[in-house]
C-alpha cells in the first residue's frame, strides 16, 4: 500500500500541503523499497530524512500557527512532540537492531499512519483558520 496525496489529504495552504507530499514520498520510497525486497536497506535513509524533515515541518506549521494566532496551537505543538518521540524511538530502536522487517512496519503503521490521521483531524482545522485569518 502506498499512500496518495487526495483531495481529503489537502489543506489549502501551499506549504503545508507540499512538505506533507515531500513526507509521503519517502515513506512511499521505503514502501516501495520493502515491495522490492530492498526495505532493509532503505530504512536507514528513509528515517533519516524523516526525523529531520519533520523536526522543520512541523516548524513551519507552528510557525504560522503562531503569526495566525491558532487557538488550539499548544495542544497541536503538544501532538507534534509526541510524533517526534515516536520517530525517534524508532530511529534508536534501528541504532540497536539494525534495520528489521519489524521494523518496517512500524514505520508504516506508526508513522505513516498517524501522518494521515493527523492531516485528516488536525492540520485541516489549522489551514482553514490560517485561511480564515487572511
Amino acid at each position: 500500500m502506498t499512500y496518495q496525496v487526495t483531495n481529503d489529504l489537502l489543506t489549502g495552504n501551499m506549504t503545508i500541503d507540499s512538505e506533507h507530499r515531500q513526507l509521503f514520498q519517502a515513506i512511499n520510497a521505503l514502501l516501495d523499497a520493502c515491495a522490492r525486497g530492498r526495505g532493509r536497506d532503505q530504512l536507514v535513509q528513509t528515517m533519516s530524512f524523516l526525523e529531520s524533515y519533520i523536526a522543520q515541518h512541523f516548524s513551519h506549521e507552528e510557525q504560522l500557527q503562531a503569526q495566525t494566532r491558532y487557538p488550539d496551537a499548544a495542544r497541536h505543538k503538544q501532538l507534534h512532540e509526541a510524533y517526534k518521540r515516536v520517530v525517534n524511538e524508532i530511529c534508536q530502536e534501528l541504532k540497536r537492531t539494525g534495520p528489521t522487517v519489524a521494523l518496517v512496519g512500524k514505520v508504516n503503521a506508526n508513522v505513516g499512519g498517524w501522518l494521515v490521521t493527523h492531516i485528516k483531524c488536525e492540520d485541516v482545522k489549522v489551514a482553514a483558520h490560517i485561511k480564515n485569518s487572511k
